[in-house]
């Protein structure tokens, strides 16, 4: 073994490693339990949900593998054609994607669908990383104009599908990099005086299964059964978990299938449930340390563009966990984000552990690079 590789393995960050596993693992538990419902004779059946995840794990630990051992620069010279990739592949999904619940997400690839607005998360990342890298004043109209457009172009086409959380959700990313960076004093100010002025006009650009969400949300008893229904039983489960939870596969709200979605968008709902305060406390504590860490890494990268990546990294993990606990808590909108290593989905988790991936990629290599 050559010095470097001794090296690299010396500074490898097993935290943050460690705590994503530890974070998977709570996850399978959660979804095991979330996958259940009970008979009226008291007999509990479970879904092949928890099973299809354990296989998504191992495929997503072979893709964090892979984003961790080969060099984190390459990815600046690919950027650009990663960004043209997703591109496509979100037009292909527009045109040939599969339907399911009226929504046109997913590339049936066969063995597995494929949900192109993981893949347009990761690249638009690397594209922001490379272009934000490559000198460091504070950004001025010019360059905001140049972001916007990028960040526009893969949105709009995730819009369509319909997907508005995945949309919301990159442009918070980019939107998340760009303040890091910095913007000069008066542009900032034009645009805190215009934002707040053009965002009621998304309003009449929204689907009407959408208005109801955000309608159900302002009052939900307005409309239990209907736009409502969905924060009302993961509230009433998350309150019913009071300090100590019910008990593991003892929830009333997931065993009884009051509560919808689950097993995806509120996985969280049934850890209140069966696990209460302290189990949601100690997930909330996992989940800081683990954005602490990939915090840790950005400050500590000797490079910009491995700064920039870390940086976007972290805000996809933090938007994520943010807009998923204020669904399930009733703090905002029903828009379909799942809580990244805790809910089932597939693309998700094998996005997620690719970011994590390349975050320690960053973080072991920061020994080798000059701060350029």
């Amino acid at each position: 073994m050559t010095l470097v590789d001794r090296r690299l393995i010396s500074h490898f960050d097993w935290t943050l490693m460690g705590l994503a596993l530890i974070l998977f693992a709570l996850g399978v538990v959660n979804l095991y339990s979330a996958s259940g419902f009970r008979m009226e004779d008291g007999i509990t059946l479970t879904s092949s949900f928890y099973r299809k995840q354990l296989y998504w794990g191992m495929i997503g630990l072979g893709g964090m593998i892979f984003f961790l051992l080969v060099d984190y620069r390459h990815l600046h010279t690919l950027a650009w054609p990663l960004f043209i990739l997703t591109i496509l592949t979100l037009l292909a999904t527009l045109f040939w994607g599969k339907t399911i619940m009226g929504a046109k997400r997913w590339l049936d690839l066969g063995l597995f669908n494929f949900q192109s607005s993981e893949f347009a998360k990761i690249s638009l990342l690397v594209i922001c990383a490379k272009l934000l890298s490559q000198d460091q004043g504070k950004l001025g109209w010019n360059q905001l104009l140049m972001f916007a457009a990028i960040g526009l172009v893969p949105a709009l086409l995730i819009v369509k599908q319909p997907d508005l959380g995945s949309a919301i959700t990159l442009l918070l990313i980019l939107g998340g990099m760009i303040l890091f960076r910095g913007v000069r004093g008066p542009v900032l100010k034009v645009l805190a005086l215009i934002t707040p002025a053009v965002l009621p006009l998304g309003w009449y650009f929204l689907h009407d299964y959408q208005r109801l969400r955000i309608l159900g949300f302002l009052d939900p008893s307005n409309d239990p059964l209907g736009s409502g229904y969905h924060i009302i039983q993961s509230q009433i489960a998350v309150g019913s978990g009071q300090l100590w939870g019910r008990g593991f596969l003892e929830g009333t709200q997931s065993q009884l299938r009051f509560l919808p979605e689950k097993h995806t968008d509120f996985a969280l709902a049934v850890l209140g449930e069966e696990w209460g305060f302290i189990g949601c406390f100690i997930l909330l504590l996992l989940l800081s340390l683990f954005l602490l860490n990939i915090v840790r890494t950005a400050a500590e990268a000797k490079d910009y563009f491995g700064c920039y990546l870390a940086v976007g990294i972290f805000f996809y993990f933090f938007w994520q966990i943010t807009i998923n606990m204020g669904m399930v808590l009733g703090l905002m909108p029903v828009v379909g984000i799942p809580l990244p290593l805790i809910s089932y989905g597939g693309t998700s988790t094998l996005t997620s552990f690719c970011l994590i991936g390349l975050a320690l990629n960053v973080s072991m290599r920061r020994f080798f690079f000059k701060k350029n």
